[in-house]
């Protein structure tokens, strides 16, 4: 096992933020909790996948936290994705990703398609347009079950999912990731929105990633 290095440590808005290196992967680490690293990211990935496959073309997605940049590289990759808006309360996670973790997801933040905004998530749904998104992948913590930060337990109520909704054009859908299955979370999505799709990701122990996905009825 390869020793930890500390590329850099950051006081941040959620508390102390750490970007460490392990042989060639990343790892970031928030108030000493894990959060994420470079070494698998199919989750993460399917988090954008599975929005634009479903949404409407060519599509306006919002990525609602950066992470190491693995979303926002696959929303890049898929053909029914015409831009991307990056919503990222740490500036340093933003400053990383032009930097150390760049190499790893193709300098997605830097191509033009994409407009990044150092922001709450919870006040950017509030404050954005209606209709304006026709894709929402958010991935701001661990789940509604394990949260990092507390403050994000918002996103997860009902008050939060309407306001995701209420930004989502017809036709649009919302993806949440959670590092474990959140039945709650999908009853509660169902009432929003209707159907609700739940995607599983085996990882090498534990319990499964899951990406969660709802969409808005065309009115």
């Amino acid at each position: 096992m390869e020793e930890a290095v500390v590329v850099e440590r950051v006081i941040g808005r959620c508390g102390e933020l750490v970007l460490r290196r392990v042989g060639r992967d990343h790892e970031i680490v928030a108030n000493g909790v894990f959060l994420m690293d470079t070494r698998g990211g199919a989750s993460e990935r399917l988090l954008a996948t599975a929005t634009a496959d479903r949404m409407p073309a060519p599509g306006r997605l919002v990525v609602g936290g950066l992470g190491v940049g693995f979303t926002l590289a696959a929303a890049l990759a898929h053909p029914s994705v015409g831009a991307v808006e990056v919503i990222e309360r740490e500036p340093d996670v933003l400053r990383w990703n032009s930097g150390p973790l760049a190499d790893g997801n193709g300098h997605a933040v830097d191509d033009p398609r994409v407009r990044t905004h150092v922001a709450d998530l919870a006040e950017w749904l509030g404050s954005a347009a209606p209709g304006s998104a026709d894709g929402l992948c958010l991935d701001t913590d661990n789940g509604p079950d394990w949260l990092v930060d507390p403050g994000n337990a918002g996103l997860y109520d009902d008050a939060g999912l309407a306001a995701a909704r209420r930004v989502l054009a017809p036709g649009g859908v919302l993806a949440l990731w959670c590092a474990a299955p959140a039945p709650d979370l999908a009853e509660r999505l169902g009432r929003h929105f209707g159907d609700v799709e739940t995607l599983e990701v085996p990882v090498g122990r534990g319990d499964p990633d899951v990406v969660l996905l709802a969409r808005r009825a065309r009115d």
